[in-house]
């Protein structure tokens, strides 16, 4: 047998199952098969690697240490594999797939509103969305094009920059009049609603406007900026948030901007597998930086 022989995926699947379960019965019953059929393919398995993957452990069995480091290393590629038939059954007679990794708020509230006009420009290609906030290993995963936030500091990638954060100051107009809101320091009068991640953003723009308070950091945390700009939305306070994700709040007037922080060298980025050619993945990019320089003009034309 030559020694780059590859294994069938039933061999496989009856080997992740087998680790998975430390027993060749349950193995069985999730696969839906023999147990005599289970032992063989290991069997199969072990012949053909010429190394021992499970012993006897009393009236079980368990992993070899062999065994354990084909589990680690298998278990990522099968999933790899069933990633890849996924897309090839979705995309059908097509063919063409993008899966695509972006931060879930900037999704919900800024790419999906638009990708009808990217579906318009390429019926033909099937999109998968995952959900990532932070930096990953697209080919490791099998995604195609990420879109992260922060500095370009990703490696293994290649990062093109999408737009800045462009961030605001933002409270509900009736919440603003009520408290008399109309100048930078009038804002030490609003509640606060603070990012758990970003703690400092509230601290930073008071030192900015010279006003000093001992209670900055007081007022409601969340770990969303979706959640936290419903508070907003709904009076609990003024949030500092990127205006990319408040479009439609700030054209309806649900939201009033207060302020502008200062820029913290921060961006959105496009993130494309280094040394890659996804003519696919180039579309997207390019259609999504359009988009972007497009809304950033829209909300910052003069009024």
């Amino acid at each position: 047998m030559k020694p780059d022989t590859l294994p069938s995926t039933s061999v496989l699947r009856s080997f992740e199952a087998a680790a998975k379960h430390q027993s060749y019965t349950a193995a069985a019953e999730e696969l839906q098969v023999t147990q005599g059929a289970i032992s063989r393919q290991i069997r199969e398995l072990e012949t053909l690697l010429a190394v021992t993957l499970f012993r006897r452990e009393g009236r079980g069995i368990a992993l070899t240490d062999a065994g354990r480091s084909l589990a680690d290393r298998l278990a990522p590629d099968l999933e790899r594999l069933r990633h890849s038939m996924t897309l090839a059954r979705a995309a059908g007679q097509g063919g063409k797939t993008l899966s695509i990794a972006v931060l879930p708020t900037f999704a919900t509230r800024w790419l999906v509103p638009r990708l009808p006009s990217f579906q318009k420009q390429y019926p033909d290609v099937q999109l998968t969305f995952f959900s990532r906030a932070e930096p990953f290993d697209l080919a490791a995963e099998g995604v195609d094009l990420a879109i992260q936030f922060g500095r370009e500091e990703w490696g293994g990638i290649t990062l093109t920059e999408l737009c800045p954060e462009d961030l605001a100051v933002v409270a509900q107009p009736e919440l603003v009049a009520r408290l008399q809101i109309k100048a930078p320091k009038d804002l030490a009068r609003l509640p606060r609603l603070h990012l758990l991640s970003r703690k400092s953003a509230w601290p930073q723009y008071f030192a900015d406007l010279n006003v000093t308070r001992d209670d900055v950091l007081q007022g409601t945390l969340f770990d969303q900026f979706s959640t936290m700009i419903a508070a907003a939305i709904e009076g609990m306070g003024a949030a500092i948030v990127p205006s990319y994700l408040i479009e439609t709040e700030l054209q309806s007037g649900a939201l009033e901007v207060l302020g502008r922080p200062k820029a913290q060298g921060q961006s959105y980025y496009v993130a494309t597998r280094a040394g890659e050619v996804n003519l696919m993945a180039e579309a997207f990019k390019t259609w999504i930086r359009r988009e972007a320089r497009a809304s950033f003009k829209l909300r910052n034309a003069p009024a």
